[in-house]
Parts: C-alpha cells; sequence; structure tokens
C-alpha cells in the first residue's frame, strides 16, 4: 500500500495569521521596569509642560509621542491605549517624564472634591471605557 502526500490547502486559501504585537518592545522602552517612581491612578490626567512642547518631536520615541500626545490632557489609561502598550509601561513612560519636567499630572480628586467634579471624573472614565 503506497503512502500518499497529504494534500494542503492553496496559499490563498489558507487563513492569514494576523501578527502578534511584542510586548518586549514597550518594556525595552522602560528597561524592564514595570513599577512608576510615582503612583499614578488611571484616571490621572497627563499634561504637557512647556519645558516639554520645546522638545524636538521624534516619531520613533515613545517619550516623544507621549509629549505631543498630552499637549492636550490624556488619562494615564488614554495614554496607554493611543500608545499600544500596558498600563504598567504607560505608567513608567509617563512618571520619567514627569522626573524629566516634560509632563505634569493634575490633580485627581481628593477627601474635599466637590460632587460636580466626582461626576465629571465618572463621565470621562465611562467615555475612555466606551472608547475601549
Amino acid at each position: 500500500m503506497a503512502m500518499t502526500e497529504p494534500e494542503w490547502p492553496a496559499a490563498e486559501q489558507q487563513p492569514t495569521a494576523r501578527p502578534r504585537a511584542s510586548l518586549a518592545r514597550p518594556y525595552s522602552w522602560t528597561e524592564g521596569r514595570t513599577r512608576p517612581a510615582i503612583e499614578l491612578p488611571i484616571e490621572a490626567l497627563v499634561r504637557t509642560t512647556p519645558e516639554g512642547n520645546a522638545q524636538p518631536f521624534n516619531r520613533s520615541d515613545a517619550r516623544s509621542t507621549l509629549i505631543q500626545l498630552c499637549l492636550r490632557p490624556h488619562s494615564t489609561a488614554e495614554v496607554a491605549v493611543e500608545l499600544g502598550v500596558p498600563l504598567g509601561v504607560a505608567r513608567v513612560l509617563i512618571a520619567d517624564l514627569v522626573d524629566s519636567g516634560f509632563v505634569t499630572v493634575l490633580d485627581t480628586l481628593g477627601e474635599h472634591s466637590t460632587w460636580d467634579e466626582r461626576h465629571d471624573l465618572i463621565e470621562r472614565v465611562l467615555s475612555g471605557l466606551r472608547a475601549i
């Protein structure tokens, strides 16, 4: 009895595999660090400082992209989504830029926050969740 070769589907019939995103690169941006030097809640708004705005833009540098992104305030979670990196990586990048003086973290809610401030935060969080 002769063995026959299995029939393989033609290349055009094979499902195309979607390339998987590498997590190695974002963690190389943080030199493997996963914990930021400062506490950054996911709802914390990040904004570029005048010093950060004066930095030359380099499309291949995640920090430069983050500085440009935060010319308009974005939450920590939004930064992670926009950069396409895990939240821990975004937090480390933001903390590094805060330390360099290129971005600042705007005040989040405190124990004396008004009902309107709390309501605005809930709306921003819900809006961000819908966008994801």
